[in-house]
């Protein structure tokens, strides 16, 4: 690797929100200040420094923090992103299930297993709802690293099956996401803590997603990107690597980012709003399992990132998710409850006029809809004749 592609790794460090700057080597998972920790500023990258033999996320290693001959790499990222005719416009839809866990999560945890790899760790623990505790267990294996996954007593069989066949070791804790995190963050004492929401290198690997939009579409950035929240770190990382793009002159302006959440875990998108999400009252469960996130880590960096966007936000109806499951099948995309979230509110924000016809449009699609069997089914239970599209789709 020449001077130029290792400067990503060589001048990075790590810091809290109190703005304490702490080595990158350092094993921590949280800063001093009880916060989550980022990775400081990395240079953006031109087109010529695309490694484009690599066919995986790690072309882009020119800017990531880790060293790419010590990866740990199962071919993740380089998603198709397919444009289709959606309420009379053409829209493009990242498909992220077709990374190796089938879900968007293989991006941070390659980078952040390759990370804790690189730095000697040989066993990891992980807390998660379903598509993080699967990524962090096929990566630890492709590692040779042990790995624990805690996870919510509710979660669907099918991730709990895939996490296990790759061999972790699983502990299902009943209660709420908060509690398993709760649980997971005791445990942090006596295992190195491999949170895909608490560490900084997950952020940099997810990051990714927004270099493959600006390559996919001619080195230029959308005008809009349509995300599901749960965590945000989807929203934090385009917010990363958009400003990346803009500092090293490959884009003229930030895309707006619309972000969606299940109405009654709408913690982003009602701060975001000025609304006290403690006024929803007592949160209930959402199909969309993977956005049921009451505190999320970084809210103020996710609130931040769309609000630099001169983006928005919405809390997403329960009917609404259903419709766009059902709406995404219809057009031959099998997505899971959680990122069909997006696809709902690309409806509403095209119904409100804040997303025009004549501009480029990216949907994130986070996962399959194969990760969800039975939430799927719930979906579409009584619509024994095939999908019933209720949305803007056509």
């Amino acid at each position: 690797m020449d001077a130029e592609k290792q400067s990503a790794v060589t001048a990075a460090d790590l810091y809290d929100r109190s703005g304490k700057r702490y080595p990158l080597d350092d094993p921590r998972w949280r800063g001093e200040d009880g916060g989550p920790l980022a990775v400081s500023a990395l240079p953006g990258l031109r087109p010529e420094q695309i490694d484009t033999a690599e066919r995986s996320l790690w072309r882009y290693h020119a800017t990531l923090p880790v060293p790419a001959a010590h990866r740990v790499s199962l071919g993740e990222g380089c998603t198709p992103m397919v444009p289709l005719n959606w309420g009379g416009r053409r829209v493009h839809f990242k498909l992220e299930w077709f990374n190796p866990t089938s879900s968007f999560k293989d991006r941070g945890v390659s980078v952040m297993i390759s990370h804790l790899a690189v730095h000697g760790a040989d066993r990891v623990l992980e807390d998660s709802s379903g598509n993080g505790g699967s990524a962090v267990a096929a990566y630890a294996a492709a590692a040779g690293i042990r790995a624990k996954i805690i996870v919510p007593a509710a979660t669907s069989a099918a991730k709990i099956l895939q996490a296990r066949a790759y061999g972790a070791d699983i502990q299902l804790v009943g209660g709420s996401r908060a509690d398993v995190s709760d649980e997971a963050i005791r445990q942090s004492e006596q295992i190195p803590y491999a949170s895909h929401n608490w560490h900084p290198m997950f952020i940099q690997g997810t990051k990714t997603i927004a270099y493959e939009m600006w390559e996919s579409l001619g080195f230029t950035a959308p005008d809009n990107v349509v995300l599901v929240a749960g965590a945000g770190s989807n929203v934090i990382a385009c917010d990363i690597a958009f400003r990346e793009l803009l500092q090293a002159g490959q884009i003229d302006r930030l895309p707006r980012l619309f972000v969606g959440q299940p109405e009654h875990w709408a913690t982003i998108a009602d701060t975001f709003n000025g609304i006290d999400p403690a006024g929803r009252g007592e949160r209930v469960p959402t199909i969309a399992e993977g956005a049921s996130i009451a505190h999320p880590v970084r809210l103020p960096e996710a609130v931040e990132a769309i609000r630099r966007s001169r983006g928005a936000a919405y809390a997403v109806p329960e009917t609404e998710i259903h419709a766009a499951v059902r709406a995404l099948s219809a057009r031959g995309l099998y997505a899971e409850p959680t990122s069909s979230v997006a696809a709902a509110t690309l409806d509403h924000f095209i119904a409100s006029g804040e997303i025009a016809p004549d501009e480029t449009t990216v949907v994130v699609l986070t996962g399959a809809g194969l990760k969800s069997a039975e939430k799927m089914a719930a979906v579409f239970a009584g619509h024994g004749e095939g999908p019933q599209e209720t949305s803007s789709a056509r």
